[in-house]
């Protein structure tokens, strides 16, 4: 998975000395899967921050990926006397594997991301379990007692990572409501649920259609650019079954006539 990178514009920090420069840029990359081009890119977004704003670049790794051996931490290069080298400091969700009783009494916000990245990885092939772990995991959130625009924020982002069948997203919409009633706090209101609703629908759409380009890339080169617009105008039934049949057909063309549209 292409990694996601947060650009933190310069901002103050103490008087400048020869150690502590008056600005700082933070570069923040976020990435889900071993790649062998990531301590390279991490390499570039580095000294391509440090030309365009001309202080020193903190870029820091967070690694979502499964694999217990991949601990990129630095890239360079040394030629004729010349070296150059990125050092930069990662945190991996995984390392945070045995830890969720910590994670679940700390008050961070990003505790709570970390615990249901661990938990949506542990539930993958039970639903029922990913129900019940979401479940606890919204009940933490409203225990918080957090501002409503932070409450919306996180639960989306639970909401997106931790998908659940239809029948049990409409199960846990109703314990939610039972919940608010009782807390007395009406965080997500009937607008705000069709609007989380959309964009995790959206956000699902999306990300099959980049499956779906990459497979025909892979499979048949280029992609024809009447194609490229048929595929973002298509909804996500669309997109699954062309995806299906991608993967056996012969030629781009065989893909798209057997859908009917």
């Amino acid at each position: 998975m292409p990694g996601w990178k947060a650009i933190s514009p310069p901002r103050q920090t103490a008087p400048a000395t020869h150690r502590s420069p008056a600005t700082i840029t933070t570069a923040h990359e976020v990435q889900g899967s071993p790649q062998a081009e990531f301590a390279e890119r991490m390499f570039v977004y580095n000294y391509r921050l440090f030309d365009r704003y001309h202080r020193p670049v903190a870029s820091i790794a967070l690694l979502a990926d499964q694999s217990e051996g991949w601990h990129p931490s630095s890239f360079g290069f040394e030629v004729l006397g010349c070296e150059h080298t990125l050092k930069f400091p990662t945190t991996k969700l995984l390392d945070f594997a045995g830890r969720e009783t910590e994670l679940q009494a700390e008050p961070n916000p990003f505790a709570l991301v970390t615990l249901a990245h661990l938990l949506t990885k542990a539930t993958r092939q039970d639903m029922a379990a990913r129900f019940a772990a979401k479940w606890k995991l919204i009940q933490l959130l409203y225990q918080r007692r957090w501002e409503k625009q932070r409450i919306i924020d996180l639960f989306v982002v639970l909401d997106w990572m931790m998908r659940l069948p239809e029948p049990l997203a409409q199960e846990l919409w109703q314990n939610i409501d039972l919940l608010e009633e009782q807390e007395q706090m009406r965080y997500v209101s009937s607008v705000e649920r069709i609007g989380i609703e959309k964009g995790r629908e959206q956000g699902l759409q999306q990300g099959e259609a980049l499956a779906l380009q990459r497979l025909l890339r892979k499979r048949f080169g280029a992609i024809p650019p009447e194609i490229s617009a048929r595929i973002a105008a298509a909804s996500l039934s669309e997109i699954e079954g062309w995806f299906d049949q991608a993967i056996e057909a012969g030629r781009i063309d065989e893909v798209f006539g057997l859908i009917a549209h």
